[in-house]
C-alpha cells in the first residue's frame, strides 16, 4: 500500500472497447477492471475463446494501488511488439486494477516491428477512450456522534466540504458515518467541535482509499 496521508491513484471504474485498423489488420481493444491475478487471467481466457479465430490475442495489466503486480503476452507476436507496448500505456496512464486483451485479425500485411508497436499502443488508447477512470483516496471510516442542536451545523459543514454521510441514525442522539480525505480529517473535526460547542464525539472505524467521484473521468 502507499504511504498514508494524501495518497491516490487511478482506477478503472468501468472497462470499455476500441478498435484501431492498420493496413487492413484489425486491432480490437477489451479493457475490463480486475482486483487480483485470477481475475485478470480469467479475463484473458474469455477473450481468447470469443476471438477464438484471431491471430493473436495479447494481453496486459497492472494491480494493486502502487501497480505492483503487472504482467504482459505477446501472443505469438515478435517479442515486444505487443504486449509490453500495451503495459507501457496503461502505467503511462497510471491506472490500476486494469487489463487489456488486443485481439489481432491479420489483415494479409506484414507491419513490422515499428507497425506492431504502433497499432498495439493506439489500440489500447482507442480502448481507454470508451472507460470510465475514477480516482481512489486515502480516508477514515469515521462514526460522528452528537445531539440534535448540533446535526443541523455538521450537515451543513459537510455540504460545504462536499461529504456526504454513508450512513446515519437518529435515536437520543444523532450518529453519522463519514469517509473523509486523510488530509481533511483534522480540520473537519476541528471545525464541528467549533460549531456544536463541543458536542460531539468521534470515532475511528477504519482506514481505507475511496472512490473520489468528483474526479471520475469518462
Amino acid at each position: 500500500m502507499e504511504s498514508k496521508g494524501a495518497d491516490s491513484y487511478r482506477v478503472l471504474l468501468e472497462g470499455g472497447v476500441g478498435e484501431y485498423v492498420e493496413k487492413k489488420s484489425r486491432f480490437i481493444a477489451t479493457i475490463r477492471r480486475c482486483e487480483s491475478e485470477e481475475e485478470a487471467v480469467a479475463f484473458i481466457e474469455e477473450m481468447k475463446k470469443k476471438y477464438w479465430d484471431a491471430r493473436h490475442n495479447c494481453s496486459a495489466f497492472v494491480l494493486g494501488s502502487r501497480g505492483e503486480l503487472t504482467r504482459c503476452s505477446d501472443d505469438g507476436e515478435p517479442g515486444g511488439t505487443a504486449g509490453r507496448p500495451m503495459l507501457e500505456v496503461l502505467t503511462g496512464e497510471k491506472i490500476r486494477n486494469i487489463a487489456v486483451v488486443v485481439t489481432r485479425y491479420f489483415g494479409g500485411v506484414l507491419l513490422g516491428t515499428g507497425g506492431l508497436v504502433r497499432a498495439y499502443t493506439q489500440a489500447v488508447k482507442e480502448g481507454l477512450k470508451n472507460c470510465t477512470v475514477g480516482r481512489m483516496r486515502y480516508g477514515q471510516d469515521i462514526k460522528v456522534t452528537t445531539d440534535y442542536n448540533g446535526i443541523g451545523k455538521i450537515l451543513y459543514l459537510l455540504g460545504n466540504a462536499g461529504i456526504e454521510p454513508t450512513a446515519s441514525e437518529y435515536t437520543d442522539k444523532v450518529m453519522l458515518r463519514l469517509i473523509i480525505p486523510a488530509e481533511d480529517v483534522e480540520k473537519l473535526k476541528k471545525n464541528m467541535v467549533e460549531v456544536t460547542g463541543g458536542r460531539v464525539k468521534f470515532e475511528k472505524l477504519q482506514e481505507l482509499y475511496f472512490v473520489d467521484k468528483d474526479f471520475c473521468e469518462d
